[in-house]
């Protein structure tokens, strides 16, 4: 399977490391834990991505990566209809626990969550701390541009 992140130039080198999840509380984790945030795809990354842009950031560098996790890695899939009606809240407790507790669990290398910007379209979320996370093979950050319609 395929998974796109976009990050900041200045931290590709980190992009999948985990580390801003661990700082902050994010959809899916508490801080205090790492937990890689991808996508199933580019333009899915992208819009990702974007809705948390900042408007200062608009002319900051970024870099796009993709990664390949080998179909015969544990992957887990949290369907829509187990979730929480007001799951897309973007500070959702139940949410953030369940990020969190299936992280530290083990149990997978993935866990498929659905996205909260594109209905119908499904995130990735990569745990480093499990075993297999070393047999992801992660492609180099490669240069990302919005285009300036978006912007205006």
């Amino acid at each position: 399977m395929k998974v796109w992140r976009i990050s900041l130039a200045k931290y590709s080198h980190s992009a999948f490391s985990g580390e801003g999840a661990r700082r902050f509380d994010a959809r899916w984790n508490f801080a205090g834990v790492p937990m890689v945030y991808t996508s199933s795809s580019l333009a899915l990354a992208a819009m990702e991505f974007f809705v948390h842009l900042d408007p200062s950031q608009i002319a900051v560098p970024l870099v796009a990566v993709m990664a390949q996790v080998p179909e015969t890695l544990s992957v887990e899939r949290i369907e829509v209809a187990k979730l929480p009606r007001d799951w897309r809240r973007s500070d959702h407790r139940a949410l953030q626990q369940l990020g969190t507790d299936w992280l530290k669990s083990l149990r997978s290398v993935a866990l498929l969550v659905p996205s909260a910007a594109i209905p119908c379209e499904w995130n990735v979320l990569l745990n480093p701390l499990h075993s297999d996370f070393k047999k992801i093979k992660i492609g180099e950050p490669e240069p990302f541009y919005y285009d300036a319609r978006m912007f205006r």
